[in-house]
């Protein structure tokens, strides 16, 4: 049996194709496989199948260096065309069947990428939680129970499940952003017009864009170079080279804590603090200057858009289908979408706003001159249910920290503060002008390169202990002193000097909450720490008090 991982880099996938270990119809059939799999995730609107996807493997040929793409497996999102394949914006009355792909999904197919399926989405594309859809709600890629976020949700989830190796979203105002969050991923939000948005049902045609979910930057990066370009028979598009990587001269954070929420807004908010040091430390590293800044401005900015008259051109585009429609179209989304047309959405309004919005893209222009701005990706998440019980609210406050971007003309890259956390998924968005997309890229690299990992610590490499400096000198940075949660029991090893030894009690025999000190390690520096623990000390999984599992030492049970 061919071993395939998790996750579908390029770089496996490539290296898999050199080797002879692997053929594309090798790859297409596990895709499939895996598809069926997860099914009752609600990924697909057109899943994974041989019919859809043979003709395209047959027209790859041969292995060709000037593809870039050849033989990369890719989603597209249901707002988005293929030729020959129902369109339906997760609306099966509004279905279309395209005669030519959408424009980037041609440059996708003219680099040897491969479509597999379409995806399921928020309806329309409005709504940031991926539960509003007749195909069914979207799981979150590792906890069924949790939303996946949206527009974009079985973009994202198609990702982390490894059904293909990137994805197409749109992002209006967080679609491409907030789904790439919670399933701990990066989404690149190019500049308004740097990719092409014909073919695609519009949201708010003057703000949309289509966007990338991948495993890595490095993938990302790849899939933008192929569909950035101008296209002459797109009204939106523009000339939007890419220019490199550049070092911003200053990094701009929250002067206030951002608001979190949810059950678990304290494991988010202590996620938040511990990307702002890492963003402080690659400061420092770079020369960068950090200055606070009052976000008011941009959350002003953002209520233009649903809040303000720009939510009628959501209504003008779809109105005609709405009101024929009865019936047929979501609750929840058409009263956003009917929101539109209220009376006082007046054209005086919408030039009142129109002035409003050019004052604060003004404003922002000036501001984030050789300067990118950082936020949270979203301040938590919620479960399914949570989101069913109080639809618009929870919705709301996904967007929170998204909103304001499109409308200020400004580029995103929403980054994972730990690819691997599949329990409390958290983000950080770095934005940058339209015209600044280098300063983006390049501190989208610093931070990953400076992802790091917690630590947690119960005896002598305790803050202030003998054994500290060991941490310190592998760039560890401490974090908080607290406990574990009440399955602990601690005791005396024989050792030279004395160690204590913490071991997990089996839940038949009451447990104890035991006092530990939590660092953060840089994940490329844990290899040479674990070098140093010796048996019977091990590194394993400790679950604190406020519910959050972090690396930490344990002790074998045979030592007590």
């Amino acid at each position: 049996m061919k071993y395939f991982p998790e996750k579908l880099t390029f770089e496996w996938i490539r290296s898999s194709y050199e080797s002879g270990e692997l053929l594309p119809e090798e790859l297409i059939e596990e895709i499939i496989v895996r598809s069926e799999k997860y099914s009752e995730k609600n990924i697909w609107i057109v899943p994974p199948s041989h019919d859809l996807i043979d003709s395209f493997v047959k027209k790859l040929g041969g292995r060709n260096a000037e593809k870039p793409l050849w033989g990369i497996p890719f989603a597209i999102k249901d707002n988005i065309d293929l030729e020959g394949r129902a369109t339906t914006a997760a609306c099966p009355d509004f279905s279309y069947t395209p005669k030519r792909n959408a424009a980037v999904v041609q440059r996708l197919i003219d680099a040897g990428a491969i479509p597999v399926g379409k995806t399921n989405l928020d309806q329309f594309a409005t709504g940031l939680v991926g539960t509003r859809s007749p195909y069914g709600e979207c799981h979150n890629a590792y906890q069924d129970e949790m939303i996946s976020g949206g527009s974009s949700s079985g973009s994202a989830v198609a990702v982390a499940l490894g059904l293909c190796a990137f994805s197409l979203g749109t992002d209006t105002a967080g679609s491409g952003r907030v789904p790439a969050m919670l399933n701990s991923l990066v989404g690149f939000k190019p500049s308004c017009g740097a990719w092409s948005t014909r073919g695609v049902v519009p949201a708010c045609a003057s703000l949309d864009c289509v966007t990338v979910f991948a495993t890595s930057l490095e993938d990302a990066d790849l899939v933008d170079s192929v569909a950035r370009g101008y296209d002459s028979e797109c009204a939106w598009s523009k000339k939007i080279e890419k220019r490199g990587r550049k070092v911003p001269k200053k990094i701009y954070l929250p002067d206030k804590t951002p608001e979190f929420f949810g059950r678990w807004k304290e494991i988010y908010e202590g996620k938040w603090k511990n990307s702002v040091e890492r963003i402080k430390r690659l400061a420092i590293q770079n020369s960068i200057k950090i200055e606070e800044i009052d976000y008011s401005m941009f959350q002003k900015a953002a209520l233009i858009l649903y809040e303000g008259s720009y939510v009628a051109e959501r209504w003008s585009d779809l109105k005609d289908f709405v009101e024929s429609h009865e019936g047929k179209i979501f609750p929840v989304t058409e009263k956003i979408l009917r929101s539109g047309a209220k009376a006082e959405n007046t054209a005086e309004k919408l030039f009142s706003d129109i002035h409003a919005l050019q004052d604060y893209r003004h404003k922002a222009a000036e501001l984030l001159e050789n300067s990118v701005m950082i936020m949270p990706t979203a301040g938590g998440s919620f479960t399914r249910e949570e989101v069913r019980n109080d639809p618009i609210a929870t919705n709301s406050k996904m967007g929170l920290y998204t909103n304001h971007c499109n409308l200020l003309d400004l580029s995103a890259m929403a980054l994972p503060e730990n690819r691997n956390d599949e329990e409390f998924p958290f983000g950080i968005t770095v934005f940058a002008r339209s015209d600044s997309e280098a300063l983006l890229w390049s501190t989208a690299f610093k931070f990953m390169q400076s992802e790091s990992t917690k630590l947690a610590v119960c005896g002598l490499h305790k803050k202030g202990r003998e054994l500290e400096s060991q941490i310190v000198e592998l760039g560890g940075t401490f974090l908080e002193h607290t406990k574990t949660s009440c399955e602990y029991e601690m005791f005396e090893l024989d050792t030279i000097p004395k160690k204590p030894g913490l071991l997990k009690v089996s839940p038949a025999k009451k447990g104890e909450s035991i006092e530990v000190d939590v660092f953060s390690i840089p994940k490329g520096n844990l290899g040479f720490f674990m070098e140093r623990v010796k048996s019977p000390h091990t590194i394993g999984t400790i679950t604190l008090m406020s519910g959050e599992r972090v690396k930490g030492f344990l002790c074998e049970s045979f030592a007590k």
